[in-house]
């Protein structure tokens, strides 16, 4: 028996794969993408409540006859707009699980951010801020992020063409 077989394990040398940091971390990437696959029916699950929530807030408003009082109906596009919410964090998620492309998921992130900005902006109140300063601020902040986010998809949209107009 030479020196190199009695140094080597039973079977031969281990190999990168074989060692116990990588199957620790192989492990754990399973682990991860079960805990993604959970995250997404845990969405899909408020998402079927929220659009049967939705369909009760109709009905219950319709039967009292408060459906065309505005700030009901602004109740109605807010609650939907979470639920678009809901869904576009739902595909991030689904692309992350699949090991999409870092551009689409990016591309999904911007849309969620533009859905809840849009959002925050229809049910915007001033008289939910203590003076007008405050609600000035939070609507220059809100102005800025959507700013930045049509920045964004405009950067990624031009970015997406030159990729195409390469191949």
């Amino acid at each position: 028996m030479s020196d190199d077989e009695a140094d080597d394990p039973v079977g031969g040398s281990l190999t990168p794969a074989d060692t116990l940091d990588e199957r620790v971390l192989a492990r754990s990437e399973d682990l991860m993408r079960y805990v993604e696959v959970v995250a997404a029916l845990v969405l899909v699950v408020l998402f079927a409540i929220g659009v049967f929530d939705l369909g009760l807030q109709i009905v219950q408003r319709a039967l009292d006859g408060d459906i065309t009082d505005p700030l009901v109906v602004v109740g109605f596009i807010d609650t939907a707009l979470l639920l678009f919410i809901i869904v576009e964090v739902y595909q991030t998620v689904v692309a992350y699980t699949q090991e999409g492309e870092t551009r689409r998921i990016v591309r999904l992130v911007i849309y969620t951010g533009v859905i809840a900005m849009v959002r925050k902006a229809i049910i915007f109140r001033t008289g939910e801020y203590p003076s007008e300063q405050a609600a000035l601020f939070a609507a220059a902040a809100y102005t800025l992020i959507i700013l930045g986010l049509a920045a964004l998809l405009v950067v990624e949209r031009r970015t997406r063409e030159a990729a195409t107009d390469a191949i």
